[in-house]
């Protein structure tokens, strides 16, 4: 059981697997989704998801081409609950959470199909200067 617990602590001690947790309270997204909210490659946000779908805290569908993740809705893991419940109630208040749930309102307007094509090319430069003019701050 240890072990168990283990994964699932080791998978949200990662800030990138908490943020995308974070993400996925509103619902399931779409890899291309995750990837342009968070900025990183994505390679690096699937390895991530992997990680998170070991532990038992998110769920995939394919459809298509597209691989969408959710909040795993099925314990798998007996611990993954507790850990859900708490990052769902943590970090209300976070810049960095606040920034990706403002970045996702602008991915959510673009379709999946353009946003894999293009990332975050795909969003309004208007829209995402407000992102960059705080960058670096602590």
């Amino acid at each position: 059981m240890l072990e168990t617990f283990e994964t699932v602590a080791k998978a949200i001690a990662d800030p990138s697997r908490v943020r995308i947790l974070k993400l996925l309270e509103n619902g399931e997204l779409c890899v291309c989704q995750i990837t342009t909210v968070l900025a990183l490659a994505p390679a690096t946000v699937s390895k991530h998801l992997a990680g998170l779908k070991i532990a038992g805290l998110v769920q995939q569908r394919r459809d298509g081409k597209w691989v969408y993740y959710r909040v795993a809705e099925r314990d798998f893991n007996p611990y993954a609950r507790s850990f859900l419940n708490l990052v769902k109630a943590s970090l209300k208040d976070d810049p960095t959470t606040a920034e990706d749930r403002r970045v996702l309102v602008l991915v959510n307007a673009v379709p999946v199909q353009t946003l894999c094509d293009q990332g975050r090319a795909a969003l309004s430069l208007n829209a995402l200067a407000a992102s960059t003019c705080c960058e670096g701050s602590p």
